[in-house]
Order: C-alpha cells, then sequence, then structure tokens
C-alpha cells in the first residue's frame, strides 16, 4: 500500500470528524492563520467537489451567511446546516455567472481546485499555473472591495506572477503551505485579504 493510498492522520480524522475529505484541514488552518471568513459573509467555493471545504464553511458560519459551491461534479452529501447552493457546471460560463449573480458579489471567494494531472511536474505546474489566473481573474470580477480569498497553487516558478499580481489587489498577501498538505506534494496556498477599492 503506497503513502498514497494509505489512510494518514488527516484522512482518519476527517472520516471521524464526518468530513468528505481530509482537505477540510487546510481550509481549517488557513481560517486559523488569517480569519478570512467571518460570521455573515457570503462565500464562494469554486471547485467545491466532493465539499469538504463547504462543509467547513458551512459550520464556521452558523448559519449566518450564505455558501455557494460550484463544481463541474456533484457534491457529495452531506447534512448541510446553514444556507448553502450548489451550482453544477463550469463556473466560467455564461449561464453559471448568470446564476451566481443571485448572490454575487461575494465577500470570500476560495478555491481548492487543481487540474486533472498528468503525472508530468512541468504539465501539471503549467495547467496549475492557468486554472489559479483564471480563478484569480473570476475573482477580481465577483469579490466584494474589503473581501478575501485563497487558492490553491502549485509550487513550479510562474506562481510569483499570480503572487505579485495579488499584491496589487489586496492589503495583505501570504503564502501558506498547511500541516494537512501530504509532505511530498508540491502545493500550497496564495491568500489575499482586505481586497482593495
Amino acid at each position: 500500500m503506497s503513502n498514497r493510498t494509505r489512510p494518514d492522520f488527516y484522512t482518519q480524522k476527517a472520516k471521524k470528524e464526518g468530513y468528505m475529505a481530509r482537505s477540510v484541514f487546510k481550509l481549517e488552518e488557513i481560517q486559523n492563520k488569517t480569519k478570512l471568513i467571518n460570521s455573515g459573509d457570503t462565500v464562494l467555493d469554486i471547485g467545491a467537489s466532493p465539499g469538504s471545504w463547504t462543509q467547513y464553511c458551512l459550520k464556521l458560519l452558523k448559519g449566518k451567511g450564505i455558501v455557494v459551491g460550484a463544481d463541474l461534479k456533484p457534491l457529495g452529501k452531506f447534512r448541510a446546516n446553514g444556507e448553502l447552493h450548489f451550482i453544477q457546471g463550469d463556473v466560467f460560463s455564461e449561464e453559471i455567472r448568470g446564476e451566481l449573480s443571485q448572490w454575487g458579489p461575494f465577500d470570500v471567494i476560495i478555491s481548492d481546485a487543481a487540474p486533472s494531472t498528468t503525472g508530468n511536474r512541468l504539465m501539471d505546474t503549467r495547467r496549475s499555473y492557468d486554472l489559479v489566473e483564471q480563478i484569480l481573474n473570476f475573482s477580481l470580477e465577483w469579490l466584494k472591495p474589503g473581501g478575501n480569498f485563497t487558492v490553491k497553487v502549485f509550487q513550479g516558478g510562474d506562481e510569483t506572477e499570480i503572487f505579485d499580481k495579488m499584491k496589487d489587489e489586496f492589503e495583505q498577501v501570504k503564502k501558506l503551505k498547511p500541516k494537512a498538505v501530504r509532505k511530498e506534494s508540491f502545493e500550497y496556498y496564495l491568500i489575499g485579504l482586505k481586497r482593495k477599492g
């Protein structure tokens, strides 16, 4: 059994606590260190499936806020405590943008999305960069002034351009590799706090 298939501490903890995936603990650490999400916020989760980040946001907001999830894949089955809206489809399409306008602009936009990987690190990093750039541009259009943002990035060099662009758009920009990220992974998160404007 490889390290990827063997249940690790975070996988077991997620299962025990009723979360859809271990990735919830990445967002939990980001939240604990940055206060990304606040009571009353309207949050958009891009790439929400299977739903652990969405679950965490609902738990955090305790019914005082709205969570909107969007993904090409369906959301996992879990009990939603609070106001949850899920849209299955391409968040960048005109059709989905039209649906999002019911709730946007947003106080917070989060994304743990990643492109399908090929095993070729160079190609995977490039595809990740393109997706992150698309998510950032979308978020700058849909985020309220003073809003917060986080996105998953794969380390590879080009991500410094994203970091620099975020510095122009947010009061504070941080990089964080949460403890729940697997040791062999080259992913980390960029966090933008207090959108300028």
